[in-house]
């Protein structure tokens, strides 16, 4: 698996970041394997609920995990106040770096990643194809 290492400036916007990465890359799949930084702003959708929450305040980025794909990424993030207070959920477009995000990526070499209709749980769910190699 290649590492790549992405570090976002104030200003940037965390998950339109990441996907531009991927189209700039050409990647056919890509995981977060670590992430730290600060967020001025979070935008997560909590687990039942359709839309975005925002929380407007300094925050630190606790946990982002998920898969990155050339039709889209799942992404879900931790972040904490600065009275240690934790929220977590979908991470949606709107969650702004504050000072820093450090993101570790890791590429496998023989996997693509898509997301296709699930009828049962009624999203686009991650599909993997196995033996693929990158050019």
């Amino acid at each position: 698996m290649e590492i790549e290492v992405l570090r976002l400036r104030p200003g940037t916007d965390l998950r339109g970041s990441l996907e531009e990465f991927v189209a700039a890359r050409k990647l056919a799949a890509g995981v977060i394997v670590s992430a730290v930084g600060s967020l001025s702003r979070a935008s997560l959708r909590y687990a039942g609920k359709d839309e975005a929450t925002p929380i407007v305040r300094a925050l630190e980025i606790v946990s982002l995990s998920g898969t990155l794909s050339p039709e889209g990424s799942h992404l879900h993030a931790s972040v904490s106040d600065d009275s240690g207070n934790v929220l977590g959920g979908h991470v949606l477009e709107g969650c702004i770096v504050r000072t820093t995000a450090e993101i570790v990526i890791g590429i496998p070499a023989d996997l693509r990643f898509s997301r296709e209709m699930d009828p049962e749980t009624g999203y686009r769910e991650l599909t993997v194809q196995k033996g693929l190699r990158r050019n």
